[in-house]
């Protein structure tokens, strides 16, 4: 995170002065708020990421002697072979077409859609988690 709270501070930095600039020679109100809001996030992106890395200090990815599955977490279900992907195709394609044509198509589209969604979704609602 050091390094990225000194990458988004360089950022700040470049928009103070772009600001100042801008301020200087422009005077225009929408481009001084726009660099404005540009340096105050980034100085809040900077200010985050420092504060993360004190706190917390170095990342895996940070160190040179880190290997992957320090970060990698806890792999959870995937689902096996499923259906409903292709019929969501088919019905967000048939209601594309639909924009087009007509409303009846759309309602067909969404009849196809919205019962293949919910499935995808319930498919695996009764498995127990981990």
């Amino acid at each position: 995170m050091k390094s990225e709270a000194y990458l988004f501070a360089g950022v700040a930095l470049f928009f103070f002065i772009s600001d100042a600039a801008y301020i200087w020679f422009a005077r225009e109100p929408a481009g001084i708020a726009a660099l404005s809001v540009s340096f105050g996030m980034s100085s809040v992106i900077s200010f985050f990421c420092l504060v993360n890395y004190r706190r917390k200090g170095l990342r895996p990815e940070d160190r040179a002697d880190s290997d992957i599955r320090e970060r990698g977490g806890i792999i959870d279900f995937f689902p096996p072979q499923s259906g409903y992907p292709v019929i969501i195709a088919l019905g967000a394609a048939v209601t594309a077409v639909g924009i087009v044509y007509g409303v009846w198509i759309v309602i067909i589209g969404f009849g196809l859609l919205w019962p293949s969604i919910f499935g995808m979704v319930f498919q695996f609602g009764n498995r127990e988690s981990q």
